[in-house]
């Protein structure tokens, strides 16, 4: 399959890259004073499986995503802890530096922060 033709998940390398990309987003955002405490009451088990599940969703692959959607998903964590734009950004620059980790080409890491940006006001509640 050619690289214009190809999904951004195939170009990212599928479902193996996504699992180890999310497996070590997710260290990286529980190391992070900015964003962890988001996650305090969070099985991170379920959350990493429904993440994986929506990125690969999102990037083009299967979509298998049952979860809520990004507002619904977010809105408690918006009324009842604060979330806004400084940990939207947080979370945008947590997952560009896990890409940047996996050796991910700069144009593909870009389409995946648009892709992210894209869901900023669901996330937010706005």
């Amino acid at each position: 399959m050619s690289e214009t033709t190809a999904t951004l998940y195939e170009q990212l390398g599928g479902e193996a890259a996504v699992n180890a990309a999310v497996d070590i987003f997710y260290r990286k955002v529980l190391s992070d004073h900015r964003i962890n405490r988001f996650f305090d009451n969070t099985d991170m088990d379920k959350q990493a499986a429904k993440q994986k599940s929506f990125l690969t969703m999102a990037f083009g692959g299967p979509n298998n995503y049952s979860g809520a959607d990004m507002r619904q998903a977010h809105a408690h964590l918006v009324k009842k802890m604060g979330l806004d734009d400084s940990h939207f950004d947080a979370v945008v620059e947590n997952l560009a530096a896990t890409l940047q980790e996996l050796n991910v080409p700069q144009n593909l890491i870009n389409q995946v922060a648009a892709i992210a940006e894209s869901t900023r006001n669901d996330v937010l509640d706005r």
